[in-house]
């Protein structure tokens, strides 16, 4: 795709949570009886999370609208004889469906495509360790996983550093369980807000949870209760938008809550202090062009963000420097990588360490962005293509599919120029 420097103006209604939606449609199919979720945008990591739960017994059919769409699930997950689920290139949905199919017995085989056979899930292969529970994989890879048995219950230990996926997975799974369960965190607990918005939804669908400092206690023979709810705007898609807007015009983000739980609001602080010049108004979140400066930032509780933050970092004044971001490292691309290189490629200076990246403000040229298959990537690079000096090309920019399949176009009724 060719993409056109130009100015941004005017509004847009940001999709539906991504991370929010999984979760209801999950919680959906663990209840017995309908449940309706509206505003569903059907990104392919929401369409492998319903396939999943449609391979684990349950109905659900979509209601297609404009833009957005509601689905509708006759809950009660159940395995007749084996279980196949493709998680695709979903780790939400890979992490999540783990520990709920091992919930019921029956044999479950997980699949998945691109980068998402060797991204880890050895915090399940310790719990199925400990709770007796036999599985088979290939020696080179964690995908395609032939479990056997189910989950014990009891005391599970997990370390907060990895991945909250995990957590959220077992809060999930451990109510349906015959006895009581605790989780515990153990070392620095990374991206808690994701575990705050299942703890939400959760409540909204009947199951309590007992959360004393870094410890769940979770009572068992809990029931899910059928619910109807609207999915709330997607803060991590906002913050392309957010971003476009601080560097390139004037903009209004539609359908975000101001009392959101996502932990990818912190967007609006880190553009703040950057000096983004960002307010909620009656019509939404406005964003305008603003004299941005380099800042230190911790993203351990927000790395998804760190593409579009990296953008903004390169047109500020001084350097910037991103922490906290280990877990990058095996996302759709390595991001760190893939962020410093598409940075070089349009003449910014980088330096790239272990959990983190240097980036020095200056000026983009035109250039070529890989976008390494990676749809946030692609966002990111498409807000950069606004202020370089010259065409930007981006290959792979279908992999916008995965999150945001309507990006460009939003992003040209705001004045974004591609061919």
């Amino acid at each position: 795709m060719r993409v056109y420097p130009s100015k941004m103006h005017g509004s847009v209604t940001i999709p539906p949570s991504k991370s929010v939606a999984h979760r209801a449609i999950i919680a959906a199919a663990l209840s017995r009886g309908k449940s309706e979720i509206s505003n569903i945008d059907l990104s392919s990591d929401i369409k492998a999370t319903i396939r999943a739960c449609e391979a684990l017994g349950c109905e659900i059919s979509i209601v297609h609208g404009e833009p957005y769409h509601t689905v509708i699930v006759n809950g009660g997950i159940h395995i007749n004889d084996i279980a196949k689920i493709d998680c695709c290139e979903s780790g939400s949905t890979m992490r999540f469906l783990i520990p709920i199919a091992c919930a019921i017995s029956g044999t479950k085989v997980f699949s998945g495509s691109g980068l998402l056979p060797i991204r880890p899930i050895d915090a399940y292969f310790e719990i199925f360790e400990q709770d007796g529970i036999v599985y088979k994989k290939p020696a080179e890879a964690n995908l395609p996983l032939t479990v056997q048995g189910t989950l014990k219950g009891g005391d599970y230990v997990i370390d907060g550093s990895v991945s909250s996926q995990y957590i959220t997975g077992l809060l999930f799974a451990l109510p349906m369980l015959d006895v009581d369960s605790t989780i515990t965190i153990v070392n620095k607990f990374e991206s808690k807000g994701y575990v705050d918005i299942t703890l939400s939804v959760l409540e909204q669908f009947g199951i309590e949870i007992v959360c004393a400092k870094e410890k769940f206690s979770i009572r068992g023979n809990q029931q899910y209760k059928p619910q109807n709810m609207s999915v709330e705007g997607d803060f991590s898609q906002a913050a392309f938008f957010l971003t476009g807007g601080c560097i390139s015009g004037d903009i209004c983000v539609r359908g975000l809550s101001e009392k959101s739980l996502q932990p990818d609001k912190a967007i609006v602080d880190i553009l703040r202090r950057m000096g983004g010049n960002i307010e909620y108004t009656t019509e939404g979140l406005g964003a305008r062009k603003s004299a941005l400066r380099g800042i230190e930032v911790d993203v351990s509780q927000c790395p998804d963000i760190v593409p579009p933050i990296a953008v903004a970092a390169a047109l500020a004044k001084g350097e910037t420097q991103i922490t906290g971001a280990a877990r990058l490292r095996i996302k759709e691309s390595d991001r760190l990588e893939s962020v410093s290189t598409n940075l070089n490629n349009l003449g910014i200076e980088t330096s790239v360490f272990s959990d983190g990246i240097t980036i020095e403000g200056g000026v983009f040229s035109g250039g070529c962005i890989d976008s390494f298959n990676d749809h946030r990537i692609t966002m990111a690079f498409s807000m950069a293509a606004l202020c370089a000096s010259d065409i930007v090309d981006i290959s792979g920019e279908d992999s916008i599919n995965k999150s945001y399949p309507k990006f460009f176009e939003d992003y040209v009724s705001v004045g974004g120029k591609i061919s």
